[in-house]
């Protein structure tokens, strides 16, 4: 391929892996994946300087911050590491230090598997807590981070301090969430990391609470300020003022000693009782770190060096198919059971087609599959040498539910069931809609949707509202009872209550999730309303493409019935439009300095009511640069790349202010 069209294809590729990961908390990669696009993306950037694009993954850390929290400017910008994935690599860091010209100590500590956090405290008391997002703007979670019982609220000394560390959740506190989520028949979290960001983001600080998150600090932003010389003091220090640091550090100038305790840890962190995929090695001295220098992305004084994902050969014995609740078919490994990561392992997903032909795999084969916190693992490749006497995979043409032809639109790499009737779409369009993804009905699990279908409760998403006139044929049903009943129907009731958004994700709508449903959820304020806009006015929305506006005005047109029959059952929540105008549109801000009477959150708000995006860096995308008092560095990038450059009161003239 053309290595310009593939940096802009692994772009395009990275870029979406990062907004799941690090915006959704639900990653469609394994990191070992993810790691090694990176660095054919890296080695492609440096043999092709001329191609690199400026949204490139590799010129900025995580991804842009949802829209559902106030935006945070970190003071300090929250990089993200350079990685190793061998001790070659790790050499070669620390070789490049040595011909530098400095001699170090490092310091080493296990790179805890969870989501950073920025926490700040005004004369020891916790103020505000925030995400990473994109490393510069990250998201207020404050109310959620005091509901995190290793986070104190109050230090043990009257300081003004920034402390950035990990939130995770602990193996035991996940396992045993999962078995009461199976129980219930609700979804399952996919590892403890998603588990964490999902719970760490709740519009609900009481559900945040309820998840047992914990909280591992690993460093102060200014040190110097608290008279800290080194890395190895702040962990102490840090400890001092009542946080928890990992206990399990080592302080050295060996590079042997270095490398031995991370051989250590690649089998020891599997006794632990919390995910950590690698360890991060610092220079101890700080003035030492800020001589060393800066990448644009990542410190030169530090590496993360990532354990081996851990990959276990078994055989495959069959493919197959299950059917999402868009029609998407899935194809589905069955394996001969192996231990991976201390749990019995015999299905494996295999994404799509391309996926399948890609790598050859063949029902029959030996294949190597590697779990990496997830579920659901995945065959990663096929070992040839013990191939035998297989035949190459075909796709199944019909719907292994329903019968119907299936079919693949030219840009997507999965099939799908076009019968808007087939029982399995219906079936898992039902299951998402109670999902936590969903309308978040708790107890409305999989098993439950399963059996109250079989026993003719429910035909439609309509009638799970009309359950509580069921109630003395539900309280019969084995296993259900009069408490477990009386439960399931609070929260059918509760969820009367959701967002807009969040009905419009539930109804399962093909192409249509969260962040589309609020996109929506700002132009349209109600089912009346989004029912009548047309393919045109839907596709003339920014973020929402003709596809997807042509799904959901069909979706509309074919089940205008099913949404009469939810606005008369109690469900026809209404949403504040916050685009008040398009004078804005498709035009992107970039905020820099004090604005004479807006804040920086205020104006944002602004420029998105009219339209309007707002970008934390300057590039040649960038459409105006709203500039204020003490603008820094993105003035001057603005100058040179000649954008325009505009006041307040310029800004409040576009708006018609």
């Amino acid at each position: 391929m053309d290595p310009k069209e593939r940096i802009r294809e692994l772009v395009e590729r990275l870029n979406r892996y990062s907004y799941e990961y690090y915006v959704l908390d639900n990653p469609s990669v394994s990191d070992a994946e993810y790691d090694s696009l990176l660095r054919e993306l890296e080695g492609l950037e440096k043999q092709y300087p001329e191609y690199i694009l400026e949204n490139s993954p590799t010129r900025r850390v995580g991804a842009e911050v949802s829209e559902q929290f106030e935006k945070v400017t970190h003071d300090v910008p929250m990089l993200s590491l350079a990685n190793a994935f061998s001790e070659g690599e790790l050499r070669d860091f620390h070789e490049r230090i040595r011909k530098a010209g400095f001699s170090p100590e490092y310091v080493c500590e296990l790179k805890i598997d969870g989501i950073s956090l920025s926490l700040k405290y005004k004369n020891g008391i916790l103020m505000q807590g925030a995400t990473r997002g994109n490393g510069t703007v990250g998201e207020n979670i404050t109310a959620n981070v005091k509901r995190i019982g290793t986070v104190p609220k109050f230090l043990k000394r009257n300081v003004d301090i920034e402390i950035r560390g990990e939130v995770y959740m602990r193996k035991d506190v996940f396992n045993r969430h999962n078995e009461i989520r199976k129980a219930r028949g609700v979804e399952l979290f996919r590892n403890p990391r998603n588990a964490a960001g999902g719970s760490l983001r709740q519009l609900n600080p009481a559900v945040t609470e309820e998840r047992k998150l914990d909280f591992f600090a690993y460093s102060i932003v200014n040190p110097a300020a608290h008279g800290l010389k080194k890395q190895s003091e702040a962990l102490l220090f840090l400890q001092e003022l009542g946080f928890v640091v990992n206990p399990n550090y080592l302080k050295s100038r060996d590079l042997e000693e270095i490398l031995a305790y991370l051989d250590g840890w690649k089998d020891g962190r599997h006794n632990l009782n919390y995910e950590t995929d690698g360890v991060v090695i610092k220079v101890d001295d700080f003035e030492m770190q800020e001589a060393i220098g800066y990448t644009v992305k990542s410190p030169k004084w530090a590496i993360a060096y990532k354990f081996p994902t851990q990959e276990v050969e078994t055989r495959l014995l069959d493919i197959v198919y299950t059917v999402g609740r868009t029609g998407t078919i899935n194809p589905n490994a069955v394996l001969e059971p192996v231990l991976i990561g201390g749990s019995l392992v015999q299905r494996a997903t295999l994404n799509n087609e391309d996926f399948i032909k890609e790598r050859d795999i063949r029902i029959g084969d030996y294949v190597l599959v590697r779990k990496a916190g997830e579920i659901i693992p995945e065959v990663v490749r096929v070992n040839f040498e013990r191939r035998e006497n297989t035949e190459p995979f075909r796709m199944i043409e019909n719907c292994p539910a329903c019968g119907e032809k299936i079919i693949k639109n030219e840009n997507e790499a999965a099939h799908y069931c076009p019968n808007p009737d087939c029982r399995g779409k219906r079936l898992a369009g039902i299951i998402y809609f109670a999902s936590s993804a969903g309308m978040d009905i708790e107890g409305l699990g999989e098993r439950i949707v399963e059996d109250l279908i079989e026993r003719g409760f429910i035909e439609t998403i309509a009638d799970i509202y009309r359950l509580k006139d069921r109630k003395d044929e539900l309280v019969r049903i084995e296993g259900m009872g009069e408490k477990s009943v009386s439960n399931l129907l609070t929260a059918i009731e509760r969820s009367k209550e959701n967002s807009f958004a969040q009905v419009l994700t539930a109804l399962g709508i093909r192409l249509v999730g969260s962040k589309v449903a609020r996109v929506l959820s700002q132009h349209y304020a109600s089912f009346d309303e989004l029912m009548e806009a047309s393919v045109e006015d839907l596709a003339s929305i920014r973020d929402i493409g003709l596809q997807t506006a042509s799904n959901v005005a069909a979706y509309f047109q074919k089940n205008r019935e099913l949404i009469e029959e939810l606005k008369s059952l109690g469900i026809n929540p209404r949403a504040e439009k916050t685009v008040s105008s398009d004078l804005l549109s498709d035009k992107t801000f970039v905020l820099t300095g004090k604005l004479p009477t807006l804040s920086r959150d205020e104006a944002t708000k602004l420029i998105e009511a009219h339209g309007g995006k707002v970008s934390s860096s300057v590039s040649k995308k960038t459409d105006f640069v709203l500039a204020g008092e003490d603008a820094g560095s993105k003035l001057k990038k603005a100058q040179d790349l000649n954008i325009k450059i505009i006041n307040e009161e310029e800004f409040r003239k576009m708006i018609g202010e």
